[in-house]
Parts: structure tokens; sequence; C-alpha cells
């Protein structure tokens, strides 16, 4: 039966815990993530901001908010919104490494492409025992950036966030160093990896068209365009004076 305000996303999530016995423990991680991911543009976090993230329900995400302060995990302002106690941002950063983790062993052990590992990785984050999560790392010899850029929590809980600029706000003439690229779209993955823009490649910026106009940047030697939308999830870092090569190689490549 179909509950009044529900999103569509609620209404595939209460058809995924009907059909596979979904652990509600899931839900509470999925959660933290996202309000950890969402703390990096403002604290608190607005409720409105986290139902839009997560399709959800503004009286789905209230519930579930409150079942997240009744255990610790979170802290509520009414009216304001919601941030992450310490309890809750020790499990968020576990259940980042856990996922990384796995995107980077898909690719490196098991030849998954960069644009189909995120999906897989969001499956098997919660399954996966924390044993297993540690010997994967073992046998990657303990890396420190997942495929995409991103860093990897240590096993004690500490991350170096690196806050890059995307490389929409980047100006003409500049070069840059591709540092990470949000793994949330497989389109927009396969279409960078078209471009060769992987963490670590050389970008120069050659012109920015006005009124939120595409891109021209020179990649390898070819110029190429990429709109506003899509240059936003590119994170960069100024190129290093000494930085000589063009760097970037496709993450799912063979050693």
């Amino acid at each position: 039966m179909e509950t009044p305000g529900q999103t569509e996303g609620d209404r595939r999530q209460d058809a995924a815990d009907t059909s596979t016995g979904y652990d509600r423990s899931h839900a509470v991680e999925d959660y933290l993530k996202a309000i950890r991911h969402l703390q990096q543009e403002s604290v608190p976090v607005s409720t409105s901001s986290l139902a839009q993230h997560l399709d959800r329900s503004p009286a789905s995400i209230t519930n579930m908010i409150k079942s997240l302060a009744e255990r610790g995990l979170v802290e509520h302002e009414p009216y304001h919104g919601v941030r992450l106690s310490e309890a809750g941002e020790r499990e968020a950063l576990r259940i980042i490494r856990r996922h990384r983790v796995i995107e980077a062993y898909l690719i490196e052990m098991l030849d998954y492409s960069w644009d189909l590992v995120h999906a897989e990785a969001e499956r098997l984050e919660h399954a996966a025992s924390d044993e297993l999560v540690e010997r994967m790392a073992s046998a990657l010899g303990h890396p420190e950036m997942d495929p995409h850029g991103s860093p990897i929590p240590t096993p004690d809980g500490e991350l170096a966030d690196n806050l890059h600029p995307a490389l929409s706000e980047v100006e003409s003439g500049a070069s840059v160093i591709v540092r990470e690229v949000s793994d949330a779209d497989e389109e927009r993955l396969r279409y960078l990896a078209e471009l060769g823009l992987y963490p670590g490649t050389r970008v120069e910026v050659v012109d920015r068209e006005p009124f939120e106009g595409p891109i021209r940047v020179r990649v390898a030697g070819q110029e190429r365009s990429l709109g506003r939308r899509l240059a936003e999830i590119v994170r960069v870092e100024q190129e290093d004076v000494e930085h000589s090569g063009d760097g970037g190689e496709d993450p799912s490549a063979d050693n």
C-alpha cells in the first residue's frame, strides 16, 4: 500500500525491503554517509537538502533523524538541521573506507571499469566483513586514494579531506591537475574517460564561454569542450611548477 507523500525513492526502498529482507542498518549507514557528504557544503545539514540527496520524503527523513539522534549518531537542531556526532562521524568514515577500498579492489583485482564500481561498492559495502575489507586493502598495498581520486580513510578513522576547487571555477590560461572526480554518475564517468580526464591528468583551461557556457580545455594536446555542470564534478589542483608530464591514466587499465 502506497503512503501519501512518498517519493519514488521511498517506494523503491519499500519494495527492496519487502523482496530482499533489507536490513535497516544499511539505511542508517546510507544516511550517515549522506550527512557527512552534505556537511562539506553546509553545517548543519538541512532536512530538505538531505531529502533531496537521498530522494526521500520529508516524513521519512524526520523519522530517521529522530532514530539516529536517539542512538547518539547525530545532533538535531529543530528548524535548523542535523550534524554528525563524534560517534556518527566515526561510523560514517568506517563505511566510506569500506566503499572506497572495495572500489579500488574491483578495479585492480577484478578488472572493473571506473564507471561501474560505485554501484557495485554501494551493494557490497554493507555486506562485506571488516576482516574482508582489510584483507582487500592489504592485497592492494593499503591505497590512500580510490580510483576516482577520493582519499580513503585509515582504519583508525583519519581522513584528509582535500577540498580542491572545481574545474568550472578555474580561470582561462591556468594549468591544473585533475585530483578527484565524482563517482555518482556512470554516463558522465564514461564521457570523462573518453576525454582522458582521470586523476593525475594535466589540463589547460583554454577558454570559458560567458553566461554559463561551455569550458574549452586542452588535454594531451587536444582541445575538448565541457559543459559547466560536467566541469563542476571534476576537482583540480593548481599545477606544480615542477610538473612536466600530462599525467593521468585510466585507473581501469592493466598495470
